[in-house]
This record gives structure tokens, sequence and C-alpha cells, in this order.
């Protein structure tokens, strides 16, 4: 059945939109609570809950009638609708942007050197950046990495993906992605399991797992370049 037929067959009227918007109005707050600590410098909570409540909305009327799987559904729109508009208002700072090549550059240089992830005291030579920069720009690399995990986990780019193709591909396409998460060590599926099902924020996920913010962040880098790297194959 095409999916346009369904969302026409298991359309909501307005006052039972009213009815679930107001039921999940608590995931909304969730996933702007998740969200606010890389957008608070470019987009104030009221705006950020008004993209989120658009999300929320745009899930419903695609969805139909919630059922136990919407709520992750919806947390994955939520989420995209947010990162959405952080990318049009081009939120990364400047300063940072200009630097990042060669703040990557010297990470990949002295991780060659050490074989392990460095520090900022192993960077600090390497750099004219002050700690609380670097520790900035970690984590906008992590915002980064989040999106394209969101890209790959949230559905959407994989269904444009396999919008028109077989069912053989979408069966292949399917497979690797399983396969790529079966590849996370328990503590990377820890991780996936706290941001996306339990939508907990970095700063929470860093206190279960007692790491810092920095090191969260940069496991979410290495998960999202493991499960790419799957599909380069």
């Amino acid at each position: 059945m095409d999916m346009m037929d369904f969302i026409a067959d298991d359309a909501l009227t307005p006052e039972e939109e009213a009815k679930y918007v107001n039921a999940y109005l608590p995931l909304v707050h969730k996933v702007v609570k998740q969200l606010a600590w890389q957008t608070s410098s470019v987009m104030d909570r009221e705006d950020m809950e008004q993209i989120a409540l658009m999300g929320l909305l745009t899930s419903l009327r695609r969805y139909g009638h919630p059922d136990e799987q919407f709520g992750a559904y919806a947390a994955q729109r939520i989420r995209g609708a947010v990162l959405d508009e952080l990318r049009e208002l081009d939120w990364r700072p400047r300063r940072l942007r200009q630097k990042s090549h060669k703040i990557n550059d010297a990470i990949r240089e002295v991780t060659r050197r050490l074989g392990r992830t460095p520090s900022f005291d192993d960077l600090k030579h390497h750099l004219s950046i002050t700690a609380e920069e670097y520790h900035e720009y970690l984590l906008l690399d992590c915002a980064k990495s989040l999106e394209s995990l969101d890209d790959l986990l949230g559905g959407d780019a994989l269904n444009e993906t396999l919008n028109g193709r077989s069912l053989e591909d979408e069966m292949v396409t399917s497979g690797t992605l399983r396969a790529a998460l079966a590849s996370l060590d328990e503590r990377e599926q820890m991780i996936l399991t706290l941001y996306y099902q339990q939508e907990m924020s970095l700063k929470e996920i860093a206190l279960v797992l007692d790491l810092t913010e920095a090191r969260v962040c940069q496991l979410n880098k290495k998960i999202a370049q493991k499960i790419q790297s799957f599909f380069q194959k």
C-alpha cells in the first residue's frame, strides 16, 4: 500500500491531534533538553520548543494513530526538525569552523604518534587555542557526529535510499545496518541506547558511564565512523 494512502486512511481529526500533542509534550521537552547544550548560543529554549512541537505534529500527521512504536519514531522526527533548523542557521562559531581543519590535522598526527586518542595536554603544543576552546570544539565535533548518526539511524535517509529499490536491495541495506550495529562494543551500544532510546543528554550519559562529556563525544564520533564504514564497503 502506498504511504500516502496509509496516511490518508489513518488521518487524525483536529481534536485527536490536539489530544496526542498534549500527551506527547513530555517527549518534546525531553528531546529539547537533550539538544539544549548544542543550541543555547544560537536558539532560545522557546524557539527550540516551537520547532520541536512542529516536529511532533508532523510525526502525528505522517504516522497516524500512535502505537507502541510511535514514541521512538516521533523522537527521531523531533530531533531531526531541530537539527535541520540548526543547519540552516549555520550555528557553529566561525572562529572554530576556521580552525577545525588545523585541529583535526593535529589530532590525527598526535593520535598516530601516540597510538591513542590524545588529550588537550597532548595537543596544546600543536594548537593556538585554549582548553575551553578545545572542549567547545569537541562538543561541536560531537554534534556533527550525532547529525551523521541521526541521518543513518533516524530512518529518513535510509528510507530515501531504499525508495524505488528492489526488495533484495532493501534487505541488503537493512542487513548492513544490523551488521554495523552488531560490530559495536558493549559501551558503544550502551551509548546509542541511552541517547536514542532513553533520550539522555550527553552530560547525563557521561554521568551514567562515569566519563567526561568530551570522552562521550569522542566515542560518538567513533561510533558514527564505524557505522559509516559498513556502508562504504
